[in-house]
């Protein structure tokens, strides 16, 4: 068995995201890689990242939803970390040739915790008594794979294809929305494109959050107070380019919007 260079790989894998620059699928050419190796790419290429000075604010699931699943062909949830270099505020114009690669937008719910949080055990009872708000969000996500050609493991070793987010302006106390049936509208310059329901991830948005709190505690790693939980997206994902403006409603949250040029 070919012993995998996990410190090779995450290299590989910084240098493509400085450079904005794509790789061959990492399983093209190592097809025996475990996703608990792809779990150790992902967490030294993350250690790559605040040695430049970034700081982890948050975590993601992806993949949570069956429609995004069947896009990507992969067929498990995974998760990624937030930091401070991803985070544009709302109303943003990101400058595609600057910034990103191959970016797609998806819509979704984010928690900010008012208390940590750690698996094993963590219930969606936990996760909305440890939510102080909820906010609309937009995640463009971006993968240093080849025309997205990922297996789980490309995925998962890409830091979950993390690119930037957006946060609405608005938050709310989530016991004050059914966020299973919270309803996300999403347009492209102008047009209605998509349009999805808080039971696409996972059933309930806080079972996607305990589920990636859970799956953290594996790696003894905490939900922190203050950090801000992407649960996944609702909608299918859409490529965006030059031009595109994007804007999202979350039914009794509020909006987020997005420019590309």
């Amino acid at each position: 068995m070919v012993r995998i260079d996990t410190e090779k790989l995450a290299s590989e894998l910084f240098n493509a995201l400085k450079g904005r620059y794509c790789l061959d699928p990492l399983t093209n050419r190592y097809p025996e890689i475990s996703i608990d190796e792809a779990y150790s790419i992902s967490l030294k290429l993350l250690e790559k990242r605040l040695k430049e000075g970034e700081k982890v604010i948050g975590k993601k699931i992806g993949v949570t939803s069956r429609v995004v699943q069947e896009m990507l062909g992969v067929d498990q949830p995974d998760f990624g970390f937030l930091t401070s270099a991803m985070h544009i505020p709302n109303k943003s114009v990101v400058n595609i040739e600057e910034s990103l690669i191959q970016p797609r937008a998806e819509g979704e719910i984010a928690f900010v915790l008012s208390k940590d949080l750690k698996g094993p055990g963590v219930t969606p009872e936990d996760v909305l008594e440890s939510t102080e708000s909820i906010f609309p969000c937009f995640e463009i996500v971006d993968s240093r794979i080849e025309d997205w050609k990922i297996s789980i493991q490309d995925t998962i070793a890409d830091n979950a294809s993390c690119g930037v987010f957006i946060l609405g302006e608005r938050k709310v106390n989530p016991r004050d929305i059914e966020l299973d049936n919270c309803k996300l509208k999403v347009y492209k310059n102008g047009d209605l494109i998509s349009q999805g329901e808080g039971s696409a991830v996972q059933g309930h948005p806080c079972n996607a959050v305990a589920w990636l709190a859970n799956t953290l505690g594996e790696f003894d790693i905490p939900f922190k107070s203050g950090e801000i939980i992407l649960s996944g997206s609702l909608v299918p994902l859409e490529p965006v380019t030059t031009g595109d403006e994007m804007y999202l409603e979350l039914e009794g949250v509020g909006s987020a919007e997005v420019k590309f040029i």
